[in-house]
């Protein structure tokens, strides 16, 4: 077995933030590197994720998955390679996809580990294009809001790494018009010229209704949320009749320390026979398979394209995370161990 270090560093929450998290609100403290117990592996992470969906794991209130426990590692996706193995089918040197990440080294059961090929594709791949946040825009767009060829697609959080990914599948699965919304002239035009979305703006540059209405004068059939508030008031507004919004995220509302407005449209809803649905990707692994074998392939062709932003040292974990909640990665936010 490999030499490994007796100690590593991990983050633990130690106060639930109220409103935008801050530093104070996490600690980076020294842990055991443990041996691994039956049917474990240890597992030198070598890219963590960070995703909107940790900022409501902070709160203690109930939701669909449990809160962080105050003191403890927190948790998230995670790639590193197996240092030591008491688990058959695990040999030291492989690589594997675990949900123990927020750390430098970690003891997993085997049955939540996944192994990946860096051969095939690069390790930071498998939490982002090929990972959770591209099943998330898979089975949201193709499952959830029922995509139909033809359709006028509305994409907002656009140049993040799940709505970069929903509106280059809708290109290339024959969508008649792709718009995103971004928060930036630069990620605007690299929804443009990169992604090949048909026309995209910059909410921070006039309301929203009033883009969406210039770039879909024809309406949308389809929405794919990532924001809520005004993003979803003009959606619905922009909606033709029988449209579909996939509700995958509210990250204008994550750090709200008062209840934000609901859309103020939402009679649209009965006059346009609109269907709204919530999408958690645990939902849909049963799309795992077709959705890796797909995608992988318009990636391998380059017809669908993707962009990191990679922070390194788990030192700046808490920086990349609060990074992303800002808007300051273009692409998945990862972070990088070496």
């Amino acid at each position: 077995m490999t030499e490994t270090p007796t100690t590593s560093r991990e983050w633990h929450l130690v106060a639930r933030p109220q409103g935008w998290p801050e530093p104070k609100d996490f600690a980076l403290r020294e842990a055991a590197v443990p041996q691994p117990g039956p049917g474990q592996i240890v597992v030198r992470n070598v890219f963590l994720s960070v995703d909107p969906y940790m900022r409501g794991r902070m709160s203690a209130a109930k939701s669909y998955v449990e809160p962080y426990e105050l003191g403890k590692p927190m948790l998230g996706g995670a790639v590193g390679r197996v240092v030591a193995s008491a688990a058959e089918g695990f040999a030291e040197g492989d690589h594997v996809l675990h949900h123990f990440g927020w750390r430098e080294y970690a003891a997993v059961n085997a049955k939540g580990a996944v192994k990946v090929d860096p051969e095939a594709a690069p390790l930071s791949t498998y939490l982002g294009v090929l990972g959770m946040p591209g099943l998330t825009a898979y089975a949201g767009l193709l499952r959830v809001a029922d995509f139909k060829e033809g359709d006028t697609v509305f994409v907002s959080g656009a140049a993040g790494a799940v709505g970069s990914q929903v509106g280059q599948i809708a290109k290339l699965k024959g969508a008649a018009r792709v718009i995103g919304s971004a928060g930036s002239d630069e990620k605007v035009r690299v929804l443009t010229e990169e992604y090949g979305f048909d026309a995209a703006f910059n909410y921070k540059n006039g309301p929203v209704a009033e883009q969406l209405q210039a770039a879909a004068p024809d309406g949308i059939d389809v929405y794919f949320d990532n924001v809520g508030g005004d993003h979803l008031e003009a959606a619905i507004g922009a909606m033709n009749v029988h449209g579909r919004i996939a509700v995958c995220g509210m990250i204008s509302q994550y750090n709200a320390t008062e209840p934000t407005p609901a859309p103020r449209n939402l009679a649209q809803i009965i006059a346009k026979r609109l269907r709204i649905e919530g999408l958690l990707v645990g939902d849909h692994y049963d799309l795992q398979q077709q959705f890796v074998e797909e995608v992988s392939a318009w990636v391998r062709s380059g017809e669908l394209k993707y962009r990191e932003t990679t922070v390194s040292g788990i030192e700046n974990t808490v920086d990349a995370f609060l990074g992303m909640l800002r808007g300051e990665n273009t692409g998945k936010m990862l972070v990088s161990l070496g």
